[in-house]
């Protein structure tokens, strides 16, 4: 299918507003250096929340997500647990609102009010972390840039475009070429506007995105249940969510391509998959958000009360919405599998291409235009979060910290300007060295975030833990990350542990090799965040100055709102998807599920949510 002129004048329209939202917020953005990167900290929990969920709606992670659907059914609602997803279920309980009462500008600079400005490691853990970010930064530009140019070349491929492009271009870097294009957009309105036409972009895309997954599952619905005999035809326990120690996943009487895919991923033995997605999952979401766009939205709300809140919402808008558009492009690329191409330029069949080829061969004009637009501004809110995250650690842990401290307004908005064009240059050449979009994933969540899960998370638990042990936790844990896919075959989470171990022993080795942190600094910590865990001294000593001093006993309740939470958003994932394929049973008992506990954390989570 073309594009035709209403597809053509949806997408245009949607790019012209995006340059006018950057001009219109051009002057808020430079009042302050604060009103640039973080909006002030003035604008409302859910208008966050709504822009942090968009931005996780990124189009890379939908293709993805798309071709699991399509070979592991119902059961690829586990598999998102590599990031893993249900962190923000520990988010919303209590980290959100532990962070935000650090009142800190970035994650680097949040290391300042637990380990304080002075003494041994605390340089060298703000250097560390800034590094870390920066990486991982530059890791998500360069996995969004290579999933837009996969998306693109579907639908404008060389035959197509050639006649339009002065220069001559090989095949195999056309995908580059649009991923150039489209950055720049993306690069122009958030350099230029800030975080307030960041949200605002996030919050029209959000709107188009809603629209247009919702006519993409009721197209699914209608193509198979509208009465013309078409069927499914997939694997025995395709539809069922619930596993054993294998996968069980039989396709080759219909496509044999589908079983190269899930040994090639490494999830055959699923039981085991499972239970290491679920113990790295609970140490990574213990260790609270990594230093991206997620905790810039974070430090952004107006306080620790709509910190927390905005962090729930994320999951009830984002979650039904996307997987809206997952299980009806992966019902469509069923139904009508054999009119798809998805070879790549090997001949093989790249199970990534399921969704633009669905797209483009199903969807009727208009809505094609709406889908394309939509996820255009997945990728370009994404890829905006991820620079304005990468711009605050540049500029206010490197340029303010040490070049320049006594900038003024004028010169750090210059510095932002000129930081946003380098890093997104930086993210385009490594966009040209990635090979796709799941092999830079499983790098990121597996092996890099495995470097950092012990430093962060003993940071928070534990009073002795200090700068020193910090610095060595996260330095041994991101060398680990960079040379251990050249030592271990494999998928990265299962030598996760080992990476863990390397940390975990770096940060009790380098927290033992120096002395504790300033005393007056962990007691205005402990004051000021009231974590609960390991404190213990630091207690007894802000009791003794304050007796009336109450600290932390949520504990239990955080941990059984976080399993309530867990299997909530496990639900609201689930729930679109038994509503396409109308599996009335499992929808009526997901329904139940959900209501009930609703109803059980409204009492227990919102009604104690306190500042």
């Amino acid at each position: 299918m073309k594009l035709e002129w209403i597809d053509w004048s949806i997408i245009l329209l949607y790019l012209a507003t995006m340059v006018l939202l950057g001009f219109w917020f051009r002057k808020k953005a430079k009042q302050n250096k604060q009103s640039y990167l973080m909006g002030g900290k003035s604008m409302p929990w859910y208008m966050l929340g709504l822009s942090d969920a968009s931005d996780m709606f990124d189009i890379s992670g939908t293709m993805w997500m798309v071709a699991l659907c399509f070979v592991y059914g119902l059961k690829s609602i586990w598999i998102p647990w590599l990031w893993p997803v249900f962190n923000q279920v520990f988010m919303m309980m209590f980290l959100s609102k532990w962070l935000r009462r650090s009142n800190a500008d970035t994650g680097a600079g949040w290391l300042a009010t637990r380990f304080g400005l002075t003494g041994r490691g605390v340089k060298q853990s703000h250097n560390v972390v800034v590094a870390f970010a920066l990486i991982s930064c530059f890791g998500f530009l360069a996995y969004g840039f290579i999933g837009l140019g996969k998306f693109i070349e579907i639908f404008l491929p060389w035959e197509m475009a050639k006649d339009y492009i002065p220069f001559d271009i090989a095949p195999a870097f056309l995908p580059h070429f649009y991923g150039i294009i489209f950055t720049l957009f993306a690069m122009f309105y958030s350099i230029l506007g800030g975080m307030h036409s960041i949200v605002l972009g996030d919050f029209i895309k959000y709107m188009i995105m809603t629209l247009a997954c919702i006519s993409i599952a009721i197209i699914a619905m209608i193509h198979l249940h509208g009465g013309d005999g078409k069927l499914l035809v997939v694997p025995d326990g395709w539809a069922n969510p619930f596993f054993g120690w294998n996968l069980n996943l039989d396709w080759s009487k219909t496509i044999p391509a589908a079983n190269e895919k899930i040994a090639t991923d490494g999830f055959g033995l699923f039981g085991i998959f499972f239970m290491m997605m679920l113990f790295k999952g609970v140490f990574a979401s213990l260790a609270g958000p990594a230093p991206n766009y997620d905790m810039q939205k974070v430090l952004s709300t107006r306080s620790p009360k709509e910190a927390s809140k905005m962090t729930g919402f994320v999951s009830i808008i984002l979650l039904p919405i996307r997987y809206s558009m997952v299980i009806g492009l992966t019902v469509l690329a069923l139904l009508y599998y054999d009119k798809l191409d998805l070879s790549n330029a090997s001949g093989a069949t790249d199970f990534e291409k399921i969704l633009p080829a669905a797209i483009n061969n199903f969807l009727p004009a208009g809505i094609l235009g709406l889908v394309i637009t939509g996820l255009l501004g997945a990728f370009m809110g994404t890829f905006s979060g991820t620079l304005n995250a990468a711009q605050a650690y540049i500029v206010n842990d490197i340029y303010l910290k040490y070049i320049n401290p006594d900038a003024n307004t004028r010169k750090v908005i210059s510095v932002n300007y000129l930081v946003g064009i380098l890093v997104v240059v930086i993210g385009i050449i490594l966009g040209f060295f990635a090979k796709d979009v799941n092999s830079i994933l499983q790098w990121i969540v597996g092996a890099l975030y495995g470097g950092y899960i012990a430093a962060n998370m003993l940071k928070w638990y534990w009073w002795r833990f200090n700068a020193n042990g910090f610095f060595w936790g996260m330095m041994s844990g991101i060398a680990s990350a960079m040379i251990a896919p050249y030592i271990f075959d494999g998928l990265p989470l299962y030598y996760w542990p080992a990476l863990f171990l390397v940390s975990l022993l770096g940060s009790i080795i380098g927290t033992f090799s120096a002395p504790p942190t300033n005393e007056d600094v962990l007691k205005s910590f402990y004051r000021t965040v009231r974590p609960w865990g390991f404190w213990k001294p630091i207690h007894e000593k802000v009791l003794s100055d304050d007796p009336t001093f109450v600290g932390n006993k949520r504990f239990k309740l955080d941990m059984v709102n976080v399993v309530l939470g867990i299997i909530a958003q496990c639900c609201l994932t689930i729930l679109p998807m038994y509503i396409v394929l109308w599996a009335k049973l499992p929808l009526l008992i997901t329904v139940i599920i959900l209501t009930i506990i609703v109803l059980i954390l409204r009492k227990t989570w919102w009604n104690k949510l306190e500042n």
